[in-house]
C-alpha cells in the first residue's frame, strides 16, 4: 500500500475511477468481480430485526459478489414477490436484502432457477 495519494493530474489515464469504488484505478481496493456461472456454493436465507425499527427483513447471503447478477436477481425477486430490497456487494460475496419475511417463496423461486439454498 502506498503512502501517497493522488491529489490532481492532467494525465486521463490516472483520473479515471473505479466504477465500484470510486477511487482511483492506481487506488483501487476492490478484488475482481466473481463469476456467477462458476458458483457452486449455497446461498444462506435469514431474517433480521434488529437495528431496522422493529421491521423484519429477509437477507439473501453468499451470493456471488458480481454486481450485473445482484442486480438482475435482486431485481426479479422484487418483482416476483412485489416487496421492496436493496443488494450490496461485501467483499467477494453479495447480499440481498428484501421487506417482510418471504423465505418459503424465496426458496421456491432458488429451486426453479437451479440455485442451492438453506434457512
Amino acid at each position: 500500500m502506498k503512502d501517497t495519494k493522488l491529489v490532481y493530474t492532467d494525465d486521463p489515464k490516472n483520473s479515471q475511477r473505479c466504477p465500484r469504488c470510486r477511487e482511483f484505478l492506481s487506488e483501487c481496493i476492490c478484488g475482481p468481480e466473481a463469476d456467477p456461472t462458476k458458483w457452486d456454493k449455497v446461498a444462506v436465507l435469514r431474517i433480521e430485526k434488529s437495528g431496522r425499527g422493529g421491521k423484519i427483513v429477509t437477507v439473501i447471503d453468499k451470493l456471488p459478489g458480481n454486481e450485473n447478477f445482484l442486480k438482475n436477481l435482486a431485481k426479479s425477486l422484487k418483482s416476483k414477490l412485489g416487496t421492496g430490497g436493496t443488494y450490496k456487494r461485501d467483499g467477494a460475496n453479495g447480499i440481498i436484502e428484501l421487506q417482510g419475511d418471504k423465505r418459503e417463496q424465496i426458496k421456491e423461486i432458488f429451486s426453479k432457477l437451479g440455485y442451492n439454498c438453506k434457512g
